[in-house]
């Protein structure tokens, strides 16, 4: 497995999507940071839309409104960029989206094509502050780009350890050399994690012949486990540690983030499963690990490259 990365970000651009929520202000110094020490271009954006009600009265003219919404939007957005470039030495590129969120980002997304997308974990509405499973998951679920999910309060980044789930797959090959270029950045401890399970074991239990094919199995997975570190090596410059482990791969995965810091633990997986059994869609590790992280998580969708 060969993983094309040249640089840590490619292409070398950092978009951020803000609501001015304090997750969004979290995800905003993260893409800030990330952009200062890869030297990315930093874009800002911030979706607004309409949130007018008839009410049975359809002569009602509501272009004011819309204007008040936008005006109220673009207040939002410079106030973030100036928060960011107040820091010094950060050129913003502002992006004023109309539209419901999810689709505003996923089309400046393709439209920028960035090599990362940072966001909050509590969507990114005008109206409330949604849990992941709104906004943020919806995009994560759709983005035709790498996307980071910041989570765990201020004290979450820079992360100290990263933890990347391998199932074999091209994406979750992808997902571990785009996290452990990110530690790199920060001299975090990395670990390549493959969860397996054995079949069921058979009334009567294993026979010899049995227990040996499966150590053989064992074998060959650890082989290849080992392959994929030293692929990332090459790709990245560094080579992750290598764990294989019994159990389900969610489970796995968040078990070893609890083990150090796991605010300060960056979780990354591919967009499909984990399970060393088919390929399942995102919906089941990927989403599952979204949710139940207490640190930030980075979603690779193979297909966004």
């Amino acid at each position: 497995m060969e993983i094309s990365h040249s640089s840590v970000l490619h292409p070398n651009k950092v978009l951020v999507a803000t609501d001015g929520s304090e997750d969004a202000t979290l995800a905003a110094r993260v893409a800030t940071d990330l952009s200062r020490r890869t030297g990315a271009e930093l874009h800002v954006a911030h979706a607004w839309r309409d949130h007018v009600q008839v009410l049975g009265y359809p002569t009602l003219m509501w272009t004011d409104y819309s204007n008040i919404y936008e005006r109220k939007a673009g207040r939002l957005l410079d106030v973030q960029v100036d928060s960011i470039e107040a820091t010094g030495d950060v050129f913003v590129q502002p992006h004023l989206l109309h539209g419901p969120p999810i689709d505003a980002i996923l089309d400046l997304c393709e439209e920028l094509r960035p090599g990362l997308l940072v966001m909050g974990a509590r969507g990114l509405g005008l109206v409330g502050r949604i849990f992941v499973g709104s906004v943020s998951e919806g995009v994560v679920h759709h983005a035709r780009c790498p996307v980071l999910v910041v989570r765990g309060g201020e004290d979450s980044w820079p992360p100290e350890r990263v933890i990347s789930g391998d199932d074999g797959s091209g994406g979750a090959g992808l997902a571990a050399g785009l996290a452990g270029g990110l530690g790199g950045l920060f001299g975090a401890e990395d670990v390549l994690v493959r969860a397996r399970r054995n079949p069921p074991e058979p009334i009567g239990g294993w026979s010899a012949e049995d227990r040996h094919r499966l150590e053989e199995m064992r074998s060959r997975e650890e082989v290849d486990l080992k392959e994929r570190a030293e692929a990332i090596r090459r790709a990245v410059g560094r080579r992750p540690g290598v764990r294989l482990v019994e159990g389900d791969a969610t489970l796995a995965l968040l078990q070893i983030a609890e083990e150090v810091a796991p605010h300060k633990t960056l979780l990354a997986v591919g967009c499909r499963g984990l399970g060393a059994v088919g390929r399942a869609r995102l919906g089941s590790v990927s989403t599952n690990v979204l949710r139940a992280a207490r640190g930030p998580v980075l979603i690779y969708s193979k297909h966004g490259r």
